[in-house]
């Protein structure tokens, strides 16, 4: 399949089931100017849509993931383009917090590879994804506070349940940076790598074998869990399984786990 770019800015390569979303300003450390802010959330809502793609791999070009939001932006009111922010303008997001909405909200697994600088916006759009790679010498900083500001591209909802709160309070107060491996101790990451990149890409491909359908059951799941009693949890798992249980990709991943092959699946 060609390469797909968004707004001159983002682009997706797919091949073999794992879509690959590249944010390509590499000139500005992939920072968030209102193109780039385009470029992710529509690069997102295409991966929605294609028929095949079983996990997303999310980098950066250049020497970065992405440095945050771009600073000759900060004095411009007309950032958020003539929208309020607290106008839902995607479903119960406003732009910028479907920049790493969206990529929670896909119905596949995603993979980030961070490295370089992941400052304030993009901490926040790495955090949308799954499971994140990162170099051990990586610089993230939640850099909010400051410019004055909260963060407020949905981190708090996707950090809660994975970085413990006194510590995300504490790095949110002061804004100071820590490293790729400080990040894993902390939540923010799962795994260090010298090229999270490969690593990110590895993981995609062993996601990309499995039962598509099973895997987005699961992730359902997950993004679901929290927010639920567990009476609800108990039902929806019940809920899942039902749907699942003796289903042509069901079938098949028994048959290939018992003759030890790789499983033949129709994608959703």
């Amino acid at each position: 399949m060609p390469n797909m770019n968004f707004h001159d800015r983002v682009s997706v390569t797919i091949e073999d089931h794992v879509a690959h979303v590249l944010l390509d300003r590499a000139d500005k450390m992939n920072a968030l100017d209102d193109a780039m802010f385009e470029g992710i959330v529509a690069a997102g809502h295409h991966l929605h849509s294609v028929k095949g793609v079983r996990c997303v791999v999310l980098s950066g070009a250049g020497r970065s993931f992405c440095a945050g939001l771009d600073l000759s932006s900060m004095g411009r009111t007309d950032r958020w383009s003539g929208n309020s922010l607290t106008e839902r303008t995607h479903g119960n997001a406003n732009r910028a917090q479907q920049a790493a909405m969206v990529w929670r909200k896909l119905p596949m697994p995603v993979i980030a590879a961070v490295h370089g600088v992941c400052f304030g916006g993009g901490l926040q759009v790495a955090s949308g994804a799954d499971i994140r790679f990162i170099t051990p010498d990586a610089r993230l900083a939640v850099m909010e506070v400051k410019w004055g500001l909260v963060p407020d591209m949905a981190g708090y909802a996707l950090w809660r349940g994975n970085v413990r709160d006194d510590v995300l309070r504490e790095l949110t107060y002061t804004h100071r940076e820590f490293s790729g491996e400080e990040a894993v101790r902390f939540g923010f990451a799962t795994h260090v790598a010298d090229d999270p990149l490969a690593g990110a890409m590895e993981l995609a491909r062993v996601v990309a074998e499995k039962s598509p359908n099973a895997v987005r059951g699961a992730k359902t799941l997950s993004n679901r869990a929290p927010d639920l009693t567990v009476d609800d949890v108990l039902m929806a798992e019940s809920i899942a399984q039902h749907e699942l249980m003796y289903s042509r990709n069901q079938m098949e991943a028994v048959k290939a786990g018992m003759e030890k092959r790789a499983g033949d699946f129709v994608d959703p």
